[in-house]
């Protein structure tokens, strides 16, 4: 499945460092689709791939969670445009 990670940045620098700390350590068997931030660095959206939310929501918020508040979702694949199976 691909999680959605959408986040509410308070600390832009501490996020983001933390999200590059964690592209190097992801999961067996999770891929990261994308990370993208709003203009203002205050919003963020992270899709990631792999069989769990509650492991995403675990492995992000150990890197970047006490800079951001983020809802975690799976994503609806089959309406997505450009998205990649």
């Amino acid at each position: 499945m691909h999680v959605l990670a959408i986040s509410t940045v308070s600390d832009s620098d501490r996020f983001w460092g933390g999200l590059k700390k964690a592209y190097g350590r992801l999961p067996v068997g999770a891929t990261w689709v994308l990370a993208l931030a709003s203009s203002d660095g205050t919003r963020a959206v992270n899709v990631i791939r792999h069989d769990s939310i509650g492991a995403v929501r675990e492995f992000l918020d150990g890197y970047a969670g006490a800079a951001a508040v983020t809802e975690y979702l799976e994503a609806d694949a089959a309406n997505a445009v450009g998205l990649v199976a």
